[in-house]
């Protein structure tokens, strides 16, 4: 598809900005974008992630398997992929910021009435609406930061960006273990709906408007003939696979994680066991310095070296001390979300410079991430039931192993014929 301006659709200069590149460091603009979407990637992953903590409540309060329990977060995380397809495709089209304020409110809307559902049909239904709610704002963060951001600072922000995610699934848990203790499943899924509510208001407030957005035509043929451009780039499809296979591992791990911490082997309560997640905040942190090691070197150097993290984390988390299996999952989320910054940035910055259709490309990438987690998280509650934990652990480092295979080889493509400063991350 290739990008063309509507009669009137002049890219206006923002202040702290300029025509060539978009908001820079030190910018007031910059830093309401930054924590706008800083903010919508908290509510985002808070809400999607909101239910696994509550495994194993759900499978005793519904008397269901630990398999039928992930379908919770698997449900969801599926047509939160799914969605992408369309919401990716439309934000090209109709522009970013409004995607991304519908997409807050509805997914807090729809985890209200998670909160009241009737039976286990009924919550498995309601989180699939929750899930493709959510599409919206993963579909457009990285593209919007792209796009309104100088390059000087936006490896920086979506780094950031991507630690608001990272912070979100560790409020969502914190958040729903507690109050699921206190109150059951249904006060942990409304708590987590109010929080989402709360951010949606903020970033009403905070984001700015794009300014630097330019339409594309959406003509069905354009769009096919955009779509087979970016899948016949092998970094990008390499790209979506590491995406695809990290998150399948990492949603293994904390699947299985939450039967393990309650299981005999530790005794621990739902409260107690949802602390681990607090290891969260070091995917915040190790997702933003990622983001400055890329903009400096380059993303083919740093990403193999944060999955290599990752899956030592996942070998570690083997031992049957507690203080060492916590220590090994905090490993394991540095890696894992130090690459999946690096990841979804080199993503859009390669399509806006070569395939185009930044939107899109940042749609597949995630399709490929949500469907792993599905995927593989449907599989670790299958896993955990017939080999426990070595079992969770098998499935997570051969998926880890073969990303890092894919990153080695992404290590050695060439970058696209563009003057390096502009093309140091495509």
């Amino acid at each position: 598809m290739t990008a063309s301006r509507r009669p009137g659709d002049g890219v206006v200069t923002a202040p702290g900005s300029d025509d060539a590149g978009g908001l820079r460091p030190g910018a007031p603009g910059l830093r309401r974008a930054s924590l706008a979407l800083f903010l919508a990637g908290v509510a985002t992953f808070a809400a999607i992630w909101s239910t696994q903590p509550l495994l194993p409540t759900l499978a005793g309060s519904f008397g269901v398997t630990p398999g039928q329990a992930a379908l919770s977060v698997s449900g969801a995380t599926l047509a939160l992929g799914l969605g992408l397809l369309v919401a990716g495709p439309l934000s090209d089209v109709r522009g970013r910021t409004w995607l991304v304020h519908a997409s807050l409110l509805l997914s807090g809307l729809a985890g209200l009435a998670c909160a009241a559902a009737w039976s286990w049909e009924s919550l498995l239904a309601l989180r699939t609406l929750q899930g493709l709610a959510l599409a919206g704002l993963p579909a457009v963060a990285t593209a919007y930061l792209r796009e309104e951001v100088h390059r000087s600072a936006a490896a920086g922000a979506i780094g950031l960006y991507v630690g608001g995610t990272a912070l979100g699934g560790m409020s969502g848990r914190l958040l729903a273990a507690p109050l699921a203790e206190l109150g059951g499943w249904r006060a942990a899924l409304a708590g987590t709906a109010v929080l989402v509510l709360a951010c949606a208001a903020l970033v009403r407030r905070l984001l700015p408007p794009s300014r630097r957005f330019v339409p594309l035509r959406a003509h069905p043929r354009a769009v096919a003939s955009q779509l087979l451009r970016q899948v016949r780039d092998p970094v990008l499809v390499g790209l979506f696979a590491v995406g695809g296979l990290l998150m399948g591992a990492f949603v293994a791990v904390f699947n299985g994680l939450s039967f393990r911490l309650e299981s005999p082997e530790f005794g621990l309560s739902t409260a107690a066991a949802g602390l681990v997640f607090a290891t969260y905040a070091l995917g915040s942190l190790s997702s933003a310095l990622a983001g400055h090691a890329s903009a400096r070197l380059g993303a083919r150097p740093v990403l193999p070296l944060a999955v290599l993290l990752a899956g030592g984390g996942v070998a570690v988390t083997l031992a049957p001390s507690l203080p060492v299996v916590v220590a090994g999952t905090a490993l394991m989320v540095v890696g894992f979300f130090a690459a999946h910054g690096v990841a979804s940035g080199w993503v859009a910055a390669r399509a806006s410079l070569g395939a185009g259709g930044a939107g899109q490309a940042a749609s597949l990438y995630l399709l490929a991430y949500y469907s792993g987690a599905s995927v593989a998280g449907a599989a670790a509650g299958a896993a955990w039931a017939r080999s426990a934990w070595p079992g969770v652990v098998l499935l997570s480092g051969v998926l880890v192993a073969s990303a890092l295979l894919v990153a080695l080889a992404l290590a050695r493509t060439r970058r696209l014929p563009l003057p390096a400063a502009v093309a140091a991350q495509a």
